[in-house]
């Protein structure tokens, strides 16, 4: 082949890449379920439109909370994970970028051998030692978006790997955020029992007082000890709970239960904003939750696939060159030895072929289409998980307000049988069915404190907030993921 129709091949080949027509990936997935104005669960009062804050744990103006979610940001092992699969994906879309770059290789050989009868080289010796050193450059000519195609589903791998981190952030800070709040709530429901338990206490030394006086039988004296053992009985149960709370934030933050600082669970007030939280819409809970976007971004990348598998069908050109310097010395290698090169384009085509190739396409359709229902899917459990929450709240919030106002009335009426029991127009099982009354309204609205503040909390992770103010977390772990020099 002479020079002239190597050029030759290599502009047609050139001109041939300018004109060819990239496959197209598909378009970016829509769903039309999404709604444009307010959740339908939205009950005044209890939420607000107002766009939700990125970070917004700081609603509840807790300086420690605060400090544990930039520490589990950073310790947590789940977010570690996360970033590493982040860095997995980055290599992969360098390594889907470097096919765009002439790829070079040196090959070096030496050997000791004969050669046959007149087929020896000028110079050569037919027994003897031989090197030879060579280097070889290709370049792939993208005429049909095999490569291009392949950097946008890499590109589209690591943006839902970014996606899922985000998403395993709004898990570990509503993680943390719950365990916070379930050692604040079990501190807050401890004191009422406790206090409760102190009450019966009085109860039980003056009925046993009366006894003694002849005022009250011994029935009375064992019931109000009855009721008096069965509200301690749930201190202990209620401790556990507090401990496991407090050992769930130790290793939500990285740490060994017995290295959590004591600041950490000494809040005893239910972790609550007592304001209407902001919600926003569902158009914004779209554009926040990461793991739609993390769905949007796999689908994606199934497309691009589809242009790769597509981009098969054609004849890949690979323009290439290379040169070969060959000598029975090491010296005589770049400066005696004769050089060969070689200049032109390969063509590497499947044909005829082309039912794997097609298979290949109908595998990345179908992969796709699973991608885009996982998309649709996802949307639709974004919007029930959200709807179900704020409902839940709303009704959580009902709840204690009708456990307050009977709490209010068992008191007023525990005051009343006391005031009636002393003047004696009432016995003391009445004034006990009072006590019990009021015991069991107190630890009633106690529990429920707690309920409305995991309600709240499940809002907060419904709506899918905390992974945009975490940004610095990936840059600052991206060491933590790397093994080795």
């Amino acid at each position: 082949m002479t020079l002239r129709t190597l050029l030759f091949a290599a502009t047609s080949a050139l001109t041939l890449s300018a004109c060819a027509t990239v496959p197209a990936s598909l378009p970016p997935p829509t769903n039309a379920a999404v709604p444009s104005g307010p959740f339908v669960s939205a009950t005044p009062g209890a939420v607000t439109p107002t766009a939700l804050p990125p970070d917004w744990w700081r609603l509840y103006n807790d300086p420690v909370l605060d400090g544990l979610i930039d520490e589990a940001n950073v310790q947590n092992t789940d977010v570690r994970q996360a970033v590493a699969r982040i860095e997995r994906a980055r290599a992969s879309l360098r390594g889907a970028r470097a096919d765009r770059t002439p790829q070079a290789q040196l090959s070096t050989s030496a050997g000791y051998g004969r050669t046959p009868p007149g087929q020896a080289a000028a110079g050569f010796d037919r027994d003897g030692a031989l090197f030879s050193i060579g280097a070889d450059i290709t370049y792939e000519l993208d005429l049909f978006g095999r490569i291009s195609e392949n950097v946008a589903a890499a590109r589209g791998d690591l943006a839902a790997a970014q996606a899922d981190a985000d998403a395993v952030r709004v898990m570990v800070i509503g993680d943390t955020t719950q365990a916070y709040a379930a050692a604040a709530s079990a501190a807050a429901r401890l004191e009422t029992a406790r206090s409760i338990v102190a009450l019966l206490d009085e109860t039980v030394r003056l009925t046993r007082k009366r006894h003694d006086a002849g005022l009250a039988d011994g029935l009375a004296v064992a019931r109000i000890e009855t009721l008096r053992e069965q509200r301690a009985s749930a201190i202990p149960a209620i401790e556990a709970q507090r401990s496991a709370a407090l050992f769930a934030l130790a290793t939500l933050t990285g740490r060994a239960p017995s290295q959590l600082p004591v600041i950490a669970g000494e809040r005893s007030v239910p972790l609550e904003i007592a304001a209407p939280i902001p919600v926003g819409d569902g158009s914004q809970l779209l554009a926040r939750r990461p793991d739609v976007r993390a769905a949007e971004q796999r689908f994606m990348a199934s497309s691009a696939r589809i242009g790769v598998a597509r981009a098969d069908l054609y004849p890949r050109i690979t323009l290439g060159g290379s040169a070969t310097s060959t000598a029975q010395s090491i010296s005589d290698l770049f400066s005696g030895g004769p050089l060969s090169f070689l200049l032109g384009p390969l063509i590497n085509w499947a044909f005829p072929n082309r039912e794997p190739i097609r298979a290949r396409i109908d595998a990345a359709n179908a992969d796709a289409s699973g991608a885009l229902a996982a998309f649709d899917g996802t949307v639709l459990t974004a919007l029930q998980e959200t709807e179900t929450a704020l409902s839940a709240y709303a009704r959580s919030l009902e709840q204690r307000r009708a456990l307050a106002a009977a709490q209010a009335a068992a008191m007023r009426a525990v005051k009343i049988t006391r005031a009636q029991n002393r003047e004696g127009v009432v016995d003391s099982l009445q004034t006990l069915d009072a006590e019990r009354t009021l015991a069991e309204a107190r630890a009633a609205l106690a529990d429920q404190d707690a309920a409305v503040s995991a309600q709240q909390i499940a809002v907060f992770r419904a709506l899918g907030g905390g992974w945009s103010v975490t940004a610095m977390v990936a840059t600052r772990l991206a060491p933590l993921a790397r093994v080795g020099p």
